[in-house]
């Protein structure tokens, strides 16, 4: 008996007891999903952080307070001062460098907005910003117009709403310029609404109205405000020196004493993707550890089914062995049947897990992430699902070829 017409009786096998070899398929598929499925997911995920990252510019920072407390050296630190207007002017006045600079600031991350009788749930950002916002902070206008120096100087009540904003009051019936909303009490004029941006921020981006940054200022009363200011410089070679030349003019904007700890923080948009993709890799890790385990109870259900497929076919084995069939021939049959049963379940644990992960990724993403296709996560199922059938067929299969021939035919 050669190898291939060992390969052939092994298929006539699997294709005479289809039942078992379903069911131990399953088996092995619902491991690859659950290992394939989680690694895409994350993928997928991350694709979308990334891409939001890619709306902001890799050659973007901002200066912002810590407004919650921190450890330093191993000693907590009080809060920073919060960035007032002034602070925020007077950091655009003098930073020398031909960047396009953006003042801005939330005065309520839970607003509600109305029109007439329809109205948003309270989870808007009502934001003050100037003219420059919408440039650095990646947005994109669907229709209408950018705030204007003249809304800007004279604190004019005009808005900017994002797009989930303008669905919800205006449910697509009624074209939202021009119209009249009411916000935290005061009522404004719409003169342009956002594309739909959402990312892994969960779609806060597209609940956000945009108002001029003196308009908002005199909106908040008494209400202590704390400024954003985020810089874009042209190139990403120029971004280095300019976080050190504003690190160096915000600590004399802010009187920071020399040698004490600067009063606020630098956050890099490039930095804080390199942060989340270490984080995903943990995830991976994770993961990878938990399909992993599933495999690994899958490996042990189809040794046992294996097992009992030796002991079901003892007789048989006798009469291979009575023709001439070598133990390497029997080990051999036992091994291809086991590996093709993994094959076939990784093919449809990896079309499952493609399709579930990317199902994950899409609804933890809003629907901005692409379709993933990790094609390293693929062929690594393969190689795992070829793995588990060796350790599974491996026992069975030796098992098998050391049986003795007339004790086997006497088999009942």
């Amino acid at each position: 008996m050669n190898f291939i017409e060992n390969i052939r009786e092994g298929l006539r096998s699997i294709a005479g007891n289809r039942l078992r070899t379903i069911l131990t398929s399953l088996i092995i598929a619902i491991g690859i999903t659950s290992l394939v499925g989680i690694l895409t997911a994350i993928d997928g995920i991350q694709s979308s952080v990334t891409n939001s990252f890619a709306g902001l510019g890799a050659n973007t920072f901002s200066l912002v307070a810590r407004q919650d407390a921190f450890r330093r050296g191993g000693r907590v630190q009080k809060q920073d001062e919060p960035i007032d207007y002034f602070d925020a002017i007077h950091f655009k006045q003098r930073f020398p460098y031909d960047a396009t600079i953006a003042v801005s600031t939330v005065v309520a991350g839970a607003a509600q907005a109305k029109f007439e009788s329809k109205k948003t749930n309270p989870n808007v950002q009502l934001t003050g910003g100037d003219d420059s916002y919408l440039t650095v902070k990646g947005f994109t206008l669907q229709s209408g117009r950018n705030l204007t120096q003249n809304d800007l100087t004279y604190g004019l009540n005009v808005a900017i709403i994002g797009s989930e904003v303008a669905n919800t009051l205006f449910e697509k019936k009624l074209n939202p310029l021009n119209q009249v909303i009411r916000v935290s009490g005061s009522q404004y004029k719409i003169v342009g609404v956002l594309e739909k941006k959402g990312g892994f921020s969960g779609g806060g981006n597209d609940r956000i109205i945009l108002i001029p940054l003196n308009n908002a200022r005199a909106l908040a009363g008494t209400q202590k405000l704390t400024f954003d200011i985020t810089t874009s410089v042209p190139t990403v070679s120029d971004q280095d020196e300019a976080v050190g030349e504003a690190r160096g003019v915000m600590r004399l904007v802010r009187h920071d004493q020399l040698g004490q700890p600067d009063s606020f923080d630098v956050e890099r948009a490039d930095e804080l993707a390199k942060e989340t993709e270490n984080i995903t890799g943990y995830l991976r890790i994770g993961g990878f550890g938990i399909g992993f385990i599933t495999l690994l109870g899958a490996a042990i259900a189809l040794l046992n089914i294996m097992l009992v497929s030796v002991t079901e076919r003892t007789r048989e084995i006798g009469i291979r062995k009575s023709l001439g069939a070598t133990p390497k021939r029997i080990r051999e049959q036992f091994l291809i049947e086991a590996i093709v049963i993994c094959i076939l379940g990784g093919i449809g644990g990896v079309i499952m897990g493609l399709g579930i992960g990317n199902l994950i990724a899409s609804i933890v993403s809003q629907g901005k992430g692409g379709f993933v296709v990790p094609w390293v996560w693929m062929g690594l199922g393969i190689v795992v699902c070829v793995s588990v059938g060796l350790f599974a067929g491996i026992y069975p299969a030796v098992r098998a070829s050391k049986l003795d021939p007339i004790e086997a035919l006497r088999y009942e």
